[in-house]
């Protein structure tokens, strides 16, 4: 008798080998309907495989993150069938779920266009109203590359000659489509449903390497439901609206250029919010606790080698030989630099903990088809700090980071936080014993401070297990950006040490810690967060005094130096134009504050306020609005 134990506890019992679908068929009929595959024993499996020993058994299905995530898998192969049925001669490599969606690759001498992909999509419809039965097969490795290579597909040849000769593996067949997959697979491509929509064609190279062939990936998104599709395209097209780089040209912030890929060129108003979040994070660290200091960008190869970055992240630096035949790297990281400030001197336990931080300029090498303006660059600037403490420390000194962390997120707009725990990497530094003593200190600081947090196995840096900051912006997109970070390996990489209380010499603790991480980064994730609107005091231009007279001229630059007075970046408009097209200007250009004067203002000493977003102004006594503003600025509200 086989017996399956289900998630809620009851058993249920079967004569012989039981399969996913049958189990799901005596639970309930709906169940039956919803289900796309199992988990057996923790394993994801095809609905339809054997079940053949007791086993606890989880029905998975479309609606559920797995279930999701298997259908955007299923897509990525109706869109290849699809491409094949289409223009039989293209190659078809690889083709993965990704986040809210799903891709695959493609080598075809002719480029794919929009109107393509609108046809693939129908295509796409037709396979899934077939209905064709999706089954797994086991071949044997050599057989599987002859094959692929006698249809032509050589690119799905060379990946399974890549595996070992002595493994089988598993294909699927739909229809006349067969492709090489680990699984597991819906049932057959009725189950996938129409909630999907091709998005967008990219290149990409063959395996991420630039010297090999360039292909074409086609981008797709595929959900549960259309409400749920919808509700996703929606989000892109708002998205679109807040693109940063749109809004950074609108706005007069920022630009790019083919001379220094992945580095910003700051115009006055960019760097203008630049530096107030640096102000304002320089704030924060010094109430903290925090002592700034300044490390150099370029650092000889020996010192990066024995903090165990040379051999973990080289091939991301950029590097230059002097003429005497050093090898000197720019600077990807700050952490080797703190460790050699905190070295100078004997330290005692008594001076620990000591908190140091930075506005540290680093570089890594990003492909030049990963670069996405602010989000992903080559030049960018680190709120980062270290804290060197005590293994007793770490808990409190811990707890004291997130809550700042979070505090910093509500000043910014961002009431949605998710915490998660990444711990040891395949690729580390280190010894298990080290790594055991990290993941468990940062967890006893996570369940001290009463934080939720979900696990992100095997996402901690190469030398230590690590918090990420997840924050979700006004469109519902998620972005990673501070990080806190247990390290007990590179301080006794580059021999830091101290004094204990016993007499003896002890290696410190090492917290890595950022707060906003990329400050380029996070500036474009807020400019996208508030669409462009910044909280008045981070905007680059406060207030905007308009002219609706020329006899108000003089008064209007009263104004404005009454402003700057007051610590206000403020500017006036003069030009002899409608009071409208001069609001119209200015409003697109993202001013938080507009201070209109005529004569009436000019013989009352007042000012009509009108806010970015509103068509209500209010006439005001030009203390009053200044004061206003300053309690403003002063409660970032």
């Amino acid at each position: 008798m086989l017996k399956i134990t289900l998630p809620d506890g009851s058993v249920q019992e079967f004569d012989a080998a039981t399969r996913g679908s049958e189990i799901a068929a005596r639970i309930g009929e709906g169940l039956a309907r919803a289900a796309v595959a199992v988990r057996v024993d923790g394993e994801l499996r095809d609905l339809n495989r054997d079940i053949d020993a007791d086993a606890a058994v989880e029905i998975i299905t479309r609606e559920s993150d797995d279930g999701v995530e298997l259908l955007r898998h299923d897509a990525a192969h109706v869109l290849a069938e699809a491409v094949k049925e289409l223009w039989p001669d293209t190659q078809v490599t690889i083709g993965p779920a990704i986040e809210n969606g799903f891709y695959y690759d493609f080598s075809r001498a002719e480029p794919f266009t929009e109107a393509d992909l609108e046809t693939i999509e129908a295509r796409m419809q037709e396979i899934v109203d077939r209905d064709e039965s999706i089954e797994r097969e086991v071949w044997e490795r050599d057989k599987a590359a002859a094959f692929f290579r006698g249809i032509g597909e050589e690119y799905k040849a060379e990946i399974i000659e890549s595996i070992p000769s002595d493994e089988d593996l598993t294909l699927y067949r739909q229809g006349e489509f067969i492709d090489l997959c680990r699984g597991p697979h819906l049932p057959s491509t009725g189950k996938l449903g129409k909630a999907f929509k091709l998005t967008h064609v990219s290149g990409a190279y063959w395996r991420g390497d630039s010297n090999n062939e360039m292909l074409q990936r086609i981008y797709g998104t595929a959900w549960s439901n259309d409400k749920a599709l919808r509700k996703y395209l929606l989000m892109l097209e708002e998205a679109e609206k807040r693109d940063h780089r749109r809004l950074g040209r609108v706005m007069d912030l920022f630009h790019f250029q083919e001379e220094a890929p992945g580095a910003i060129f700051w115009h006055p108003n960019g760097w203008s919010v630049f530096q107030s979040l640096i102000s304002y994070v320089r704030q924060k660290n010094a109430e903290a606790g925090y002592l700034e200091v300044n490390t150099p960008e370029m650092v000889a190869r020996s010192l990066w080698e024995r903090s165990g970055h040379w051999e973990s992240f080289g091939d991301n630096m950029f590097t230059s030989e002097t003429v005497d035949g050093r090898t000197f790297a720019i600077k990807p990281m700050n952490c080797p630099g703190h460790i050699q400030v905190f070295n100078q001197g004997i330290k005692s336990y008594r001076d620990l903990p000591m908190r140091l931080g930075e506005f540290g300029k680093c570089h890594r090498y990003e492909p030049s088809g990963a670069l996405h303006g602010m989000m992903r660059v080559r030049a960018f600037t680190q709120d980062d700090a270290h804290i060197f403490c005590t293994p007793e420390q770490i808990t409190d000194e811990s707890i004291a980071v997130c809550k700042l962390i979070l505090s910093i997120y509500r000043d910014f707009g961002f009431d949605e936080v998710r915490i998660k725990f990444a711990d040891r990497p395949e690729v580390r530094v280190g010894e298990d014993a080290v790594w055991d003593q990290a993941e468990a200190a940062l967890l006893k600081a996570l369940e001290a401070s009463g934080l939720d947090y979900t696990h992100n196995p095997g996402e901690g840096a190469f030398y230590g297990p690590k918090l990420e900051f997840v924050l979700r912006d006004a469109i519902g997109r998620d972005w990673q950006c501070g990080t806190l970070q247990v390290d007990l390996n590179m301080p006794e990489r580059l021999g830091a040490s101290y004094i204990g209380e016993d007499g003896n010499k002890h290696v410190p603790v090492m917290l890595h810690r950022a707060m906003l991480g990329s400050l380029e980064r996070f500036m474009g994730i807020l400019i996208e967060h508030h669409a462009g609107n910044l909280p008045l005091w981070l905007a680059p231009q406060q207030v905007k005094v308009l002219t609706i007279t020329s006899d108000a001229n003089d008064y209007a630059l009263d104004v404005v130096a009454r402003l700057r007075a007051a610590g206000l970046r403020a500017d006036s408009d003069l030009r002899n134009e409608k009071i409208s097209y001069k609001v119209r200007e200015h409003s697109v250009a993202k001013v938080p504050a507009l201070f209109a004067v005529g004569q009436r203002e000019l013989e009352n000493r007042t000012v009509a306020v009108r806010r970015l977003g509103s068509k209500q102004q209010q006439v005001l006594p030009l203390a009053d609005a200044i004061e206003a503003l300053l309690t403003e600025v002063e409660n970032r509200s």
